[in-house]
């Protein structure tokens, strides 16, 4: 749990088991992840190259560049799982739109997978 969850849902708004899964998804899109995506990711790199980068910032749990199931090449982005959620917004400020391996990198926070149906 994030230090702003901790914060906004204190005192009277955990009275109910109801009312604190209200608050904990409305303080979620403020809170920020352990997870994310990373774009502009050159088709040449690889899922040690992308952890490597990550690791200046901090401890990585995991890195994988996505791959196109039909060809077997990068798709040229890819998702990095941070160990703590102070080094994942650390990552997100320091390495979004700088260079890596002569590409411009962009880093967010992942959004949840869509249903497929």
């Amino acid at each position: 749990m994030c230090a702003l969850l901790r914060r906004e849902c204190t005192g009277e708004r955990l009275a109910t088991i109801t009312r604190y899964r209200a608050c904990a998804a409305f303080a979620h899109s403020y809170c920020m992840a352990k997870k994310l995506y990373v774009g502009g990711v050159p088709y040449s790199s690889t899922d040690a190259d992308l952890k490597a980068h990550f690791e200046q910032i901090g401890p990585v749990e995991s890195a994988v560049i996505i791959m196109d199931k039909m060809t077997g090449r990068s798709k040229g982005f890819g998702f990095v799982e941070m160990t703590n959620d102070e080094d994942a917004m650390k990552a997100v400020d320091t390495l979004n739109n700088t260079d890596f391996q002569g590409r411009k990198l962009t880093v967010s926070e992942a959004r949840p997978q869509e249903r497929r149906f």
